[in-house]
């Protein structure tokens, strides 16, 4: 990465149509709304993979996808295998692509999309 993308950050960052970062509230405290845990990552698939190793059930969380003025829920029964469990890449991604290729849901869009990620140039890791 050059010394301007590291300045300014990955180029998909300035890409309107898909999110510029993924969040994931975890109540602390069952039944009480207002206190929750929030997990970022630049990726979806990021964000399930730190879900995934920190034992955070499915049914804990709630996802969203960030747009510069809004936030858009992510049903998660697409992050998850038949199990229940939290799908790793690339079967996440896949599975991302194709309910956006059926849908054309916003928040869906841009995983595998015709072979390539358009999330590629970011990082991965969970903050």
């Amino acid at each position: 990465m050059g010394i301007i993308r590291k300045i300014l950050g990955p180029k998909s960052k300035y890409d309107r149509t898909i999110p510029y970062t993924y969040f994931a509230k975890v109540q602390v405290i069952q039944n009480d709304k207002d206190l929750f845990n929030q997990y970022f990552s630049d990726t979806i698939c990021g964000l399930i993979e730190y879900l995934d190793e920190q034992n955070i059930h499915p049914d804990e969380v709630e996802l969203f996808g960030c747009y510069l003025k809004k936030e858009i829920p992510i049903d998660k029964k697409y992050c998850l295998n038949e199990k229940g469990q939290w799908l790793k890449r690339p079967e996440l991604c896949r599975s991302l692509e194709n309910h956006y290729q059926q849908s054309l849901e916003e928040q869906y869009k841009g995983h595998v999309e015709l072979g390539e990620c358009s999330f590629e140039d970011r990082d991965r890791k969970q903050f």
